[in-house]
């Protein structure tokens, strides 16, 4: 009986809605599929039918939403699984549905209306180029997800003629990069290192100061900054806008190992994130046992730490917010197909990652990163901008085999979009932070 109880209050609906359901496939005889639509009401995935009469899924959209809104055949992925007990379901006003039901009529499915950003998405995907890698765009104060890119993408109009291709490609051309690849964080992972050391040196951390020489060694390890860049006298903030390895190499030698994981902890590294999609799980991987080295290229975001993009995208809007992070989401709306609105999502806030002193010093330290950093393609423009960029190295054999990162806000006093942008194997090419800026651009100019 008590577990009867648990079953009606907490897991029925999730195993109604499962698109593993087979009661679900049969209400796809009474109910033609509702629409998926962007924020502003664009079609994003719609039920047509053919000259036979047989129904088809179409995408305008083509591979640019081809990962977030997925594919209804073959199973079924993206917004497509997690909308698909909503999209076959009419909440169409009853009279008209007991007529299409008397005639022997399938009565129309209600529309799933999302967060995303037609504009913003299209932006992305095209910034990206010809590169593989990911973009996210999300609202801080909300949670609302505009733009969610993955690539290389796929057609979805077209997965049920490529799907031995699709199921077998090496490039992984299925998997959603944006939430579930898995990368290390490069220098974007010196947010938690510069939030570890400031929570282990509440009263002091403005005092710190490092003489860079371009590098860092010990014993047998030795560690560059980019480009052998000689940095110098550094403060605490002066290391974060420049990414001085170096700097963050020195001080992750004399981090608390304990401390720093339970920080990371804290920021949902290694935990199951918020979402009602799919997502990779992220992981810290340094013990107390660990060598100098492990602990120098940790810190700097170089060692066995790995990473979503969504997982940076979550650690930036709770920086963006004063700490606290709202609860992500896809799902804005629900309305029947004439466009009354069935079921509406609340923004609700999802947990405190962070203090407001905290995330106040990390916003002041992104802000430097664009003002004189690593960033300073952002400065100057209409609106004003914070963030960190990184660089992640994916080959033993050589420096130059790297991945671009960048995560970051606009309108620093009151945020408005947080983003996080990974380029696979830029080596020097294509720069996260200049997709970035064109993502930004597309929204204000």
């Amino acid at each position: 009986m008590g577990y009867i109880g648990y079953f009606t209050v907490v897991t029925s609906q999730d195993i109604i809605k499962s698109p593993y359901n087979p009661r679900l496939d049969s209400m796809a005889d009474r109910v033609v599929r509702g629409k998926i639509l962007d924020r502003e009401g664009n079609v994003l995935a719609e039920t047509e039918v053919a000259e036979d009469g047989s129904e088809y899924r179409y995408y305008p959209y083509g591979e640019i939403f081809a990962h977030v809104v997925g594919y209804s055949v073959q199973g079924k992925s993206g917004l497509e699984s997690t909308g698909n007990f909503e999209l076959l379901t009419s909440n169409a006003f009853i009279l008209e549905k007991l007529k299409r039901e008397f005639q022997d009529e399938k009565n129309i499915g209600d529309n799933v209306v999302t967060t995303l950003d037609v504009n913003l998405q299209t932006t992305a995907y095209h910034a990206l180029g010809d590169n593989k890698g990911a973009v996210i765009v999300m609202e801080p104060s909300t949670g609302k997800i505009l733009t969610m890119v993955s690539k290389p993408s796929f057609e979805p109009n077209s997965v049920i003629e490529n799907w031995d291709w699709l199921n077998s490609d090496p490039e992984s051309i299925l998997l959603n990069r944006a939430s579930q690849g898995m990368y290390a964080p490069g220098s974007t992972f010196k947010i938690v290192t510069a939030l570890e050391y400031m929570r282990e040196h509440p009263e002091d951390y403005s005092a710190y100061m490092y003489e860079c020489a371009g590098e860092i060694s010990y014993e047998d390890t030795v560690i560059p900054c980019a480009g052998h860049n000689v940095h110098g006298t550094e403060d605490l903030a002066g290391s974060f806008a420049n990414s001085c390895n170096a700097s963050f190499c020195n001080i992750g030698m004399n981090l608390d190992v304990s401390g720093y994981q339970s920080t990371a902890e804290e920021l949902l590294i290694g935990s199951k994130l918020p979402g009602d999609f799919a997502t990779g799980k992220s992981s810290f991987r340094l013990e107390k046992t660990d060598s100098m080295a492990d602990k120098m290229m940790t810190a700097m975001g170089q060692g066995k730490t790995q990473v979503s993009p969504y997982q940076m995208a979550l650690i930036t809007a709770s920086i963006a917010n004063g700490g606290y992070l709202m609860r992500p989401y896809l799902i804005d709306s629900v309305t029947n197909y004439t466009g009354t609105i069935v079921s509406e999502t609340t923004p609700e806030k999802y947990a405190d990652l962070m203090t407001l002193d905290e995330s106040a010093q990390l916003k002041a330290y992104m802000s430097d990163v664009v003002n004189y950093g690593t960033a300073s393609v952002l400065s100057g423009q209409s609106y004003t901008a914070a963030g960190k960029t990184g660089t992640a190295e994916y080959s033993m054999e050589s420096s130059d085999k790297n991945h671009s990162w960048f995560v970051g806000f606009t309108n620093i006093d009151n945020p408005e979009l947080v983003i996080s942008v990974i380029v696979e194997e830029s080596d020097g090419g294509r720069k996260a932070v200049d997709v970035a800026k064109e993502v930004f651009d597309s929204y204000y100019y």
